[in-house]
């Protein structure tokens, strides 16, 4: 991603209020709460890029629903957003101790990332107090799931080469254009959608952030088949899609202000103040160890060193992504450091997937390890899913470490004179 200098944004994480509950109180009443009232943790109900009947997959996001719900009537829903759109107003911490008291336990996570961060995080640092008020208790509730309309299929890893349009028709915006990799559109109820708005500027100072409705006239989503049958990734036709001016996202043309931020909460992911996504348990069906004692291959040479690697692996980001998460939210470290997070996490993961491949050695193809094999073979997704490692690269080059920043040719070039597909736009 192409480092552009922006305007300053609002801090990164939510105010430290003064609360009535310590954070250990706090931790009690929680885990008092999750064993009397949550199931098990079970990875084939998480979401993920499994080869799963469309059926299956809708039973799965009607029961992330509930749980939301189950959630948020507990009082353990938007646990650090503020009270008046519809949390708890209380801390990170709070949050944090809320997500470790949750390892082991089922959780909606359909309902988590995106819809809780990056949305809800971009809707609190810039919407208007009309769209919070009536956005963030729905998602809250689990009866809005949100996605992310930003990669298009022309522009690779430039978000900021946007050409999805947004032509202003007095009250309205009319938006023409077409979106993909969206994990999760079909199901899902409402985006936030990059579009430009000013070819006759550089690309970073043409964009606008817009709030719509997927489900609506004007807007096709087609699933994209993976290599293991997976149907989750998506792609979105826009044609003449009106959309209301209140529904516009921070100022005409400030789509990347906007932009940069919901890029560092995504990145963030886990981390983030706003959403619950807890560790997986030590042992289930997919970790080294459960794969090993199944596959009989414990005792052969080099697999308790693997098992040993993947663990490291576990326990070197959960504190990678704590200290990330802290030093942005106390501002010790620049935001766009969440670019370190996404780094570690892609390149983890990819190499996770590999070693549960080598462990389960000849035996990975047999329908007891599920889909252990599908993963190996779609691990490179981690690295491109959610911003291409080499875009993390280049913004702690850039932005984190503040080294030169990469020859642009289009530099100060309005959009509209920059070459695309051998010609200008017209």
């Amino acid at each position: 991603m192409e480092a552009e200098t922006v305007h300053a944004a609002p801090s990164f994480g939510p105010d430290e209020p003064s609360v009535s509950e310590d954070v250990e109180s706090f931790r009690l009443r929680a885990r008092e709460w999750i064993r009397a009232n949550l199931g098990p943790f079970r990875p084939e109900a998480v979401a993920g890029l499994r080869k799963v009947t469309r059926e299956q997959e809708l039973a799965a996001v009607g029961n992330d629903r509930r749980l939301q719900r189950t959630l948020y009537d507990a009082g353990f829903a938007g646990i650090a957003i503020p009270v008046e759109y519809g949390g708890r107003g209380l801390t990170a911490a709070h949050q944090r101790a809320f997500t470790e008291e949750m390892a082991g336990f089922e959780y909606p996570s359909r309902c988590q990332v995106p819809t809780l961060s990056p949305c809800a995080a971009v809707l609190l640092d810039f919407g208007t107090e009309e769209q919070k008020r009536r956005h963030i208790p729905a998602m809250l509730r689990g009866e809005e799931i949100w996605m992310q309309f930003l990669s298009e299929p022309s522009g690779g890893s430039d978000v900021a080469g946007a050409v999805t349009t947004a032509v202003r028709d007095g009250d309205d915006w009319v938006l023409n254009g077409a979106k993909i990799w969206t994990t999760g559109a079909w199901y899902s109820d409402w985006a936030l959608c990059l579009a430009r708005t000013n070819w006759d500027v550089p690309k970073h100072r043409g964009l606008t952030v817009f709030i719509l409705p997927i489900h609506q006239p004007g807007i096709e989503v087609h699933q994209i088949e993976m290599l293991n049958g997976a149907r989750e990734f998506c792609q979105e036709f826009l044609t003449d899609v009106r959309v209301p001016d209140s529904d516009r996202i921070g100022e005409v043309d400030g789509g990347w202000t906007v932009g940069t931020r919901w890029m560092s909460h995504e990145r963030l992911l886990a981390e983030s103040p706003y959403v619950t996504v807890p560790a997986k348990p030590a042992i289930s069906d997919r970790s080294p160890v459960e794969i090993a004692c199944r596959a009989g291959t414990v005792d052969e040479s080099g697999v308790r060193d693997l098992i040993g690697e993947d663990r490291m692996l576990d326990v070197v980001g959960s504190a990678l992504q704590r200290r990330l998460g802290t030093g942005m939210m106390s501002g010790r470290i620049p935001e766009q450091s969440a670019a370190i997070g996404r780094l570690f996490r892609g390149i983890a993961e990819s190499r996770r997937a590999t070693i549960e491949f080598e462990v389960a050695g000849d035996a990975v193809w047999d329908e007891e390890f599920g889909d252990a094999g599908d993963v190996f073979l779609m691990r490179q997704v981690s690295c491109i899913g959610g911003g291409t490692t080499e875009m993390a690269r280049n913004v702690i080059s850039e932005r984190v470490l503040g080294m030169p920043r990469e020859a642009r040719s289009d530099h100060n070039v309005p959009f509209r004179e920059v070459p695309r597909g051998g010609r200008r736009s017209s």
